[in-house]
Formats: structure tokens, sequence, C-alpha cells
């Protein structure tokens, strides 16, 4: 049985367990809502408990960080790397997205070194491989996707992106809406071209059933993909995009009904009053399922800085709904990131979601700054270092300079927490 169907039967499994205590919620309430597909645990049947999180309804926004090889750069070590440093900052969740080198052997080792949940898009596997047999890689066939997919999920994948909406309808929908970026998901593509080069439909689509059957089995959760995202903020929330959550919203019931574990992803790049608006119409498309985005960008010239403006849009993604971020990083549009660029795209990500938890959890999140000011009144840069979100990063700036009494090198001798204190006769408090 997978954990929704456990749910359903009110059964308090393991996995449930530890999410609701690190969550410090009740059980039942995350069982409840475990239940309704409001709440996924992303956790292959091989899994240990340990490491594991719920994403969803009540629960603290996650984060995902992206690493994996490219076509030109990457190595084993590199991506084992990128783990680590995901892991150390604090991302929930990783992906996997490797589509060059020995793409099986760089998933197997992150799957072994990992401490967190893996996830990946199996349609670059199938692809890839499809291409260094066949020649073009669009001579792939379904059995190749679904091969890739059952492969991955056996050897103790947690979470697939599946990029089951397009439809040959929404390829009609997206040929007449003259999109400046087009498509920008990089499995989307590959499905777009296996389609118009076949003249068939989706076959995670039409065989929607066999990618259920294999989910059930291995207990994994469907990411459903969002091949039509917008790329550009000229494109946000058009039809092409529409037309595919609509699908997703459709599926979503499907998957439930097979007792599968199901989130949606959604865009990309949107201008700051499209954010609520999309992260609405998802919520009650996909019934409350859970939603991942990615970012999303709020504006198209940030390069070289997207880590800034996806944690500008995760932020109010997740006030109104967002229940998962996928990491956006500075190389973002334009190379493949490197250790720093990881850190840098957890960090901002993790600082977004915190900052939507606080509106979010009813003063909980908040108390983690309210200790954090607190210190900051006492002058107590130990224990401002210990809270901050990037520990490292707090002790580098404080030594770059040599101060003289207990204020920053900012005030020094004119620190108005200092003066206060001293010429008002306002005591710190305590932590």
């Amino acid at each position: 049985m997978t954990q929704i169907e456990f749910a359903k039967k009110g059964a308090i499994t393991a996995q449930i367990k530890h999410v609701a205590q690190v969550e410090q919620l009740d059980e039942s309430i995350i069982c409840k809502n475990i239940a309704a597909g409001t709440v996924v645990i992303p956790a292959n049947a091989g899994h240990p408990v340990e490491g594991i999180c719920g994403i969803g309804k009540n629960l603290r926004i996650k984060v995902n960080s992206n690493i994996g090889t490219s076509s030109d750069v990457g190595t084993l070590e590199g991506e084992l790397e990128k783990l680590d440093v995901s892991i150390r900052y604090g991302a929930d969740t990783v992906m996997d997205l490797s589509t060059g080198g020995d793409i099986r052997k760089v998933r197997r080792s992150i799957l072994k070194k990992s401490s967190v949940p893996i996830g990946t898009v199996p349609v670059y596997q199938a692809m890839i491989e499809a291409g260094e047999k066949y020649g073009p890689i669009v001579m792939a066939t379904a059995d190749d996707l679904f091969n890739a997919i059952e492969e991955q999920a056996r050897e103790g994948v947690d979470f697939v992106t599946v990029h089951c909406g397009i439809t040959q309808a929404a390829i009609s929908s997206l040929k007449s809406q003259h999109r400046i970026t087009d498509i920008v998901s990089r499995g989307g593509a590959f499905l777009i071209g296996w389609m118009l080069h076949h003249d068939k439909e989706n076959p995670l689509y039409e065989h929607y059933d066999r990618l259920l059957e294999i989910a059930h089995k291995y207990d994994v959760t469907l990411s459903l993909g969002d091949g039509m995202r917008p790329g550009s903020i000229a494109d946000a929330t058009d039809r092409p995009q529409i037309q595919e959550l609509l699908t997703l919203g459709e599926l979503v019931e499907r998957a439930w009904s097979a007792g599968v574990q199901v989130m949606v992803e959604g865009p990309g790049h949107l201008p700051l009053d499209h954010i609520m608006m999309n992260m609405q119409l998802q919520k009650s498309l996909c019934r409350e399922a859970p939603f991942y985005v990615l970012g999303p960008l709020v504006s198209d010239v940030g390069a070289g800085y997207d880590h800034i403006t996806g944690a500008i849009g995760g932020a109010i993604a997740g006030i109104y709904g967002a229940d998962f971020l996928c990491y956006v990083t500075p190389a973002e549009h334009l190379s493949l990131p490197d250790s720093e660029d990881v850190r840098n795209g957890v960090i901002a990500s993790r600082i977004a979601a915190h900052a939507a938890d606080i509106v979010r959890s009813q003063g909980k999140a908040a108390e983690w700054d309210r200790r954090m000011s607190l210190a900051r009144k006492n002058l107590d840069w130990e224990t401002q270092t210990t809270l901050a979100i990037d520990p490292e990063r707090v002790r580098k700036v404080r030594s770059k300079y040599t101060v003289k009494g207990r204020a920053c090198s900012m005030c020094g001798d004119y620190c108005a927490m200092d003066l206060v204190e001293k010429y008002l006769g306002i005591t710190a408090n305590k932590c």
C-alpha cells in the first residue's frame, strides 16, 4: 500500500509519524491531509524514514535544489559536491537533472549518498539514450520512456517530474499563441519534438494508467510537470499554460483514485501581479494538491542575479499557496551552476520560503525571528551567528574589520542599541 492508501484507512505510518514530529503537528492532521491529497510525503517504498519530508497544507514550505551534469559540463565528483552543498545549506530535496556523461552512474551515486529525497526527470534518460541508440532522440519509443521511469523508481527515486499535460491540443494552442519564448521546459521540448515527429499523442498522457501502475508499485510521488510554463513575463498566464493546467487537474484526480501521491508544478516567469492569481488558479483547478513552483521569476533582466528574482517571486507565491519552491541560482539562463551557485540558490529560496512561512504559520515561524531580534538587542553576536540562516557567511562578514566595542563596524561608537541601553536605561532582554 502507498502512503495515501494507508492514510485513507486512518493508518499512521512511520513516515507520517516522522513528518508530524518534524513539523510539530498532530499525526492525525498529517494523515487527514495525505488522505485528501493536500500533503505528499515523497518517499519511495525503499527509502528510510530519516531525512524524508512532507510537502503541502499546514506544513513548512520546502525547498528543492537542482543538480546534474549537462552535455557540455559536469563530473560525478562535481555533482556529489553539489549534493553535499545542497544538504548542508538546508535543501529539503534534491533533483538530479543529469543529461551528460554516464547518467545512470551519476543518479545511482547521488541516491546512495543522499540523506534527503531525490527527484528526477526520467524523459531525459529515455530520450538521450534513444539518441545514442537510434540517432535522433525523437526515435525513442513509449516503452523506452516507461522503462526509464520504472528503472529509476526501482532504484529508489522518491519523486519524478512527468510532463503528462502536454497534449496535441495544447500544442495547437501554443502554435496560435505566438509566444516570445515558446517552450523553455527541457522535458517539455523533448516530448513536443517526439509528438510532432510521430504525429501521436503524448505517451505519458495516452498511457497515464501505465504510469500510475509504476508509481503505485514503488510509492513514487508524481510531480506533474509544467511543460508549457512561461519562459518570459510577456508569456505569463496564457492559453497554453492554462490549458495544460486544466489537464493536470484531471490527472490529479486520477492519481488519487489509483492510490498515487501527486503534486503539480507551476510557472516559471510571472510578473508580480500575476502570482496570486496563478496560485489560486492552481489550487482551485487541482483541488488543493501541493504546488511546486520554479521561482517564479518576476523579471527577465536579472541575469546573474536570478536567485534574487526567483526569491522575490517565491516569497509571494508561498504566501498565496505554493508549498514547494524549486530554487533558482545566479547561473540560471547562463550556465550550469557550480557549488557556490548552488549554495546561493538554496539560501535565497530558504529565505523566501521562511518569509512566506511567517505569514502562513500564524506566528510559529516568526519565533525564529523573535529570537534573532532579541540577540541583536543584546548585541549577542554568537547567538546571532547561530540563528542566522547561513552562519558561515555571518562569521565571514563579521570578521572583516576589527572593532573596539560591542557593536559592529557599521556604527562603531554610535550603535543605536548600545546608546539606548546606556542613556535611557532600557536594559537588554533575554533570549
